[in-house]
Order: C-alpha cells, then sequence, then structure tokens
C-alpha cells in the first residue's frame, strides 16, 4: 500500500470512527456484557434440527415430524412436508405445510454447510417450487401450495423472500427445467418480481408513491385490503424482493419498483411513524443501505434501524425486549413489550439478523448497535429451548427430551401460570391454548435458527464474537472476507483472527485504517471498551485505491464510506 494512501485513510480514523458512530438508545439500556455469557453452538443447533425434523423414520411421540404430500398439484412434484407445530392437528393434512417453515429450514441448513439439493438422496430444493401456486391462477410463491392472497402482507411477501435466498444458494440447479411446460426457480421468481410490480402500480397514489398501509393485496382482484389491521412495512419485504431481482436479471423496472416502495418508507419517517408489523421491516433497512452503499441514493437507514429495534406504532407494543424476568435478562429478543408485559417469538429473533447484520457491511456506523444487539440476542435466545428453563418454566415439557434441546417454544412469556403458582419466565406459545396443537414446540421458528449458525462463531474471547457480515449478504457482488468483532468489556481486549496462510493485509472499516499487514495464520486485533471493529481480509499483493469514498482493492469494495462525503 503507498504511503500516501494510508497516510489519507489515517487522517479519517479516529475523528471520523467516532463522529460517524450511530447510537441506538434501546440498545444503549443493555449492560455492555451479559450477565450470563451461556452462547450456544447454534451452527450445531441447526444441523441437528435438520436431521430430526427431516427424518421420516425417526420414532416417539409426535414423530415423525415430516411426511409425504404426494399431490404435486402446481408442479408434478412430491414435497416434504412440515406442520408449523410439534404435534400439530394438521401434521399430514397435504397441503397444509407452510413455506414459511419448510423452505426456511432449507435455507437454514443450507447456511450452516448442508447440501440440502442432495439430503440423504433427496432434492429438497427443487422441492419448493410446489410453493408457486400455478394451479390456481396466483402465480406467487406463497405460504401453501394452495393459497390466496389478500389475509396478510407478511405471509405473502416472505415466503418470496425465502424462495429468492434459495435462488442465490443453488444458482444452477434454480436455472433446471424440465420440459417447455416447466418454469425454473429463477423463471418463478421473475414472475413473482413482475407482479409485485403490478401491485406497486395500484397502490400509486400522488406523487406516484405506492401506498402500502393495507392489511394485504388480493392479486386476483389485484385490489389492496384492509380488515382489521395494517402491514405497512410490507414496503420493506417488497423493496428487498425488488432490488434483490434487479440484481438478478438487471430490469430497472425491479429497481425502479424498490425505490418506489422505499420512498413510501421515506414518507413515514416524515411523520414519525414505525411501520413494524412482523418481520419484513428489517428487510428494508438493508435494502436501502445497499442503494445507499451501491447507487448512491441517501434512504433513512438510521431510522429504518432505529424502527427496528423502537416500537411500533403499526402494531403497538411490538418490538424489541430488554430487561430482567425473575433473574433471567431477555435483552435482543424480538416480540411484544405489552402482551401480558412481555412475549418474545423465537423465529422472529432469529430472522432479525438475516438482513441487519449484512447491513453493517454497506454501513459501518451500525457496527456497535448491531453488534452488541447480536452478542445479547444470541446468548439470550437460549431461553426459547427446553434445557436452558426449568420444567415448570415450560407448557410441554413432557416433549422436551424428544426436542434434543433443537426444536425451540415459539415464545417466552414474562409469566406463566402453573397450577396455582405464577412463573417467570414461561416458555410456551400460542398452539395449545388455541387448540392447533398438541405441544407449543415452534417447528416454523426453529427453522430459521441457521440464520444465527451461519453468523456467529466464538472467538478467544469469551464473549467477542466473530460475525461473518458476508453469510446472509444475499445478492451480493464479489467481497473479501468481513467480519465484524464487538468487545462488551470495559477493557481493551486483543482478538485473534485467523487469516489462513497467505500474506493478508487486514482493514477496520470502523477506524478507517489497516491494523496488520502481510499476516499469515493468524492476526491480532485490539478492540477499545465497548467498541466494534468490521475486518475485511484483503490478500496482501492487491493494490488499494481511494476512489469516490469507497476504499477498493482489485476492482472490490472493502469500504464502502471510506472517507467523509
Amino acid at each position: 500500500m503507498k504511503r500516501g494512501l494510508a497516510l489519507v485513510i489515517a487522517a479519517f480514523s479516529a475523528f471520523f470512527a467516532l463522529a460517524q458512530e450511530v447510537q441506538i438508545l434501546s440498545l444503549e439500556a443493555f449492560p455492555s456484557l451479559p450477565p450470563v455469557l451461556e452462547l450456544r453452538d447454534w451452527r450445531e443447533v441447526a444441523r441437528e434440527y435438520t436431521s430430526l425434523v427431516f427424518d421420516l423414520s425417526a420414532q416417539g411421540d409426535f414423530l415423525p415430524l415430516c411426511w409425504w404430500d404426494k399431490r404435486g398439484i402446481n408442479f408434478g412434484l412430491d414435497h416434504l412436508a412440515l406442520a408449523a407445530y410439534v404435534g400439530d392437528h394438521r401434521h399430514g393434512r397435504d397441503g397444509a405445510q407452510e413455506a414459511i417453515n419448510v423452505i426456511a429450514a432449507v435455507r437454514s441448513a443450507t447456511l450452516v454447510g448442508l447440501d440440502m439439493s442432495n439430503w440423504q438422496g433427496l432434492n429438497l430444493v427443487t422441492m419448493q417450487k410446489e410453493f408457486f401456486n400455478k394451479a390456481n391462477g396466483q402465480n406467487l410463491v406463497l405460504n401453501n401450495p394452495s393459497a390466496t392472497t389478500g389475509s396478510s402482507f407478511w405471509y405473502e411477501i416472505y415466503p418470496s423472500i425465502l424462495f429468492a435466498i434459495l435462488c442465490y444458494q443453488y444458482p444452477e440447479l434454480a436455472q433446471v427445467k424440465k420440459g417447455p411446460d416447466d418454469l425454473s426457480m429463477w423463471e418463478i421468481l421473475k414472475i413473482v418480481a413482475e407482479r409485485w410490480c403490478e401491485a406497486i402500480e395500484v397502490l400509486k397514489g400522488e406523487g406516484g408513491i405506492p401506498d402500502f398501509s393495507w392489511q394485504a393485496f388480493d392479486f386476483a382482484r389485484m385490489q389492496p385490503v384492509y380488515r382489521w389491521w395494517r402491514e405497512p412495512d410490507a414496503a420493506a419485504g417488497v423493496a428487498w424482493l425488488l432490488y434483490s431481482a434487479y440484481l438478478a436479471f438487471g430490469d430497472p423496472r425491479y429497481l425502479e419498483g424498490a425505490e418506489e416502495a422505499l420512498m413510501f418508507l421515506e414518507s413515514l419517517v416524515v411523520q414519525n411513524y414505525n411501520p413494524l408489523y412482523e418481520l419484513l421491516l428489517p428487510y428494508g433497512a438493508l435494502a436501502a443501505a445497499r442503494l445507499n452503499a451501491e447507487l448512491g441514493r441517501n434512504y433513512s437507514v438510521e431510522a429504518f434501524v432505529r424502527w427496528c429495534f423502537g416500537v411500533s406504532q403499526a402494531r403497538p407494543g411490538w418490538g424489541m425486549l430488554s430487561g430482567e424476568w425473575d433473574g433471567y435478562r431477555v435483552d435482543g429478543l424480538i416480540g411484544s413489550l405489552t402482551d401480558q408485559e412481555g412475549y418474545a417469538f423465537s423465529m422472529n429473533t432469529f430472522v432479525w439478523a438475516e438482513p441487519l447484520v449484512p447491513l453493517v457491511r454497506y454501513d459501518p456506523r451500525f457496527a456497535r448497535p448491531i453488534g452488541k444487539w447480536l452478542l445479547h440476542a444470541a446468548v439470550n435466545a437460549r431461553l426459547f429451548y427446553a434445557p436452558y428453563l426449568p420444567a415448570t418454566h415450560q407448557s410441554s415439557a413432557f416433549w422436551a427430551e424428544t426436542s434434543r434441546g433443537v426444536v425451540p417454544y415459539e415464545g417466552l412469556r414474562r409469566w406463566g401460570v402453573v397450577g396455582w403458582d405464577v412463573v417467570s419466565p414461561y416458555a410456551t406459545g400460542d398452539a395449545i391454548k388455541n387448540k392447533w396443537a398438541k405441544t407449543d414446540f415452534s417447528l416454523y421458528s426453529g427453522s430459521h435458527a441457521g440464520v444465527f449458525g451461519a453468523l456467529i462463531a466464538q472467538t478467544n474471547v469469551e464473549g467477542i464474537l466473530r460475525v461473518d457480515l458476508l453469510a446472509t449478504d444475499y445478492f451480493r457482488g464479489p467481497a473479501y472476507p468481513t467480519y465484524l468483532f464487538y468487545n462488551p468489556y470495559s477493557e481493551e481486549k486483543t482478538v485473534e483472527i485467523l487469516i489462513g496462510p497467505e500474506p493478508t493485509n487486514v482493514y477496520d472499516a470502523v477506524r478507517k485504517e489497516f491494523v496488520a499487514q502481510g499476516a499469515q495464520g493468524q492476526a491480532l486485533l485490539s478492540l477499545p471498551p465497548d467498541a466494534a471493529a468490521v475486518v475485511v481480509l484483503i490478500p496482501a499483493e492487491k493494490e488499494v485505491v481511494l476512489r469516490d469514498g469507497k476504499l477498493w482493492a482489485d476492482g472490490i469494495v472493502v469500504d464502502w464510506r471510506a472517507e467523509k462525503k
């Protein structure tokens, strides 16, 4: 690296890094260091979960958890199905399987290194085409193989997000089609993008901005629907979906649609209105951060991220929990703050990390808050699993042993009533109460644990995680290995970074400086107290240049915000 460039970068390091850091007050309420540092091996949890739920030979109460749906109503494909809960009354009922569970489980397993195109000889990837509702004319990836639209935005958008991720994970397989009447997965994704572009045109109001303040969109009638509630964060999911389609296919109409969806969210920033409904909002934050970095836009990423960790107005009381429940910390779990004084959900907690973690790569100002949140969420999410609470604090402890500690409860309530006693916290769900199932163990939640498994690894310092910023950065361009490290301690810590045998330059996108050059085997990273680093590992022979506000190495962006604008 030329000395002049080193001086230019160093000039920004101290003042610029501090000036740029975003603080999120709801996260500042956490203790920096979780009082209990009991971190699960989330990678192993997800792998064991996959082995359990897709085992047709499993024996025991409510086992096996999967079954064959051989109707093939959309593409003639046999489909390995999962119901939402263990002991679900819909188990074995063809068509009752849910995309937010089955597609999610395949994507989750892939994230932790399992090849689901050849799982015990089965191609579980191509099977997911059955969720594209072709036979009934909806022509969308929906939550069931035969579903209609017009009930709930997130159930009608999130399955397509998961399907898009599968296309990214298996790009060559996603090109395969068998005959002229078949559709490849990529073709399905393109059709979905076209359908949402059509919906946006219908939703447009004054100024050409689509209005997503509806409950759903009925694609059969091509009109929005409002009955009981509104889901304005649908715009965030559509923005991510269409920007991903733009990156995949290059059609400028998809980019235009993504930007129009983000403009709707921008209009809510002006109104100071948090649109969070379920789990789509973080995907919009990532889409906005990428558009800012990659295309030079100026979307309100800071406001979007604050919404993700704030309290919803669209769904009052919904947001991020914090504090202590009878000796157990719940900092970072996602759910309702007001439902019986607190109700955290395992699925939402896992999913939050999928888009928010890669956001840091495009906007390192969020390294410290998201690093801090993820540490607490990763530690406290253990409470969704049976081994980490007394049996008296669980609604379905009779199935705990069979769960192998890898199937979570749907949620964690602040209070539970057991006989004449009130206990806190209480692992439970909505299934038994609503008579949907005989247990509250949630498959649709456990099918997302691979997100944590792919992102999180231990370092040589307990409590400091190595977070992979590329693992869930789907549809991205070429990138060098990039990791987030957050030091929760009140003193400086030194972390070992494994970098392999080739000489490597180690750059920190937070401090805007190289922290090691020509390192081999490992490098040492000094982390100040309560601070984060975004480390990029660059082959030492690559020429580094500063251009257009970005740091580049051999045509690949190292730092998207390398200089003050």
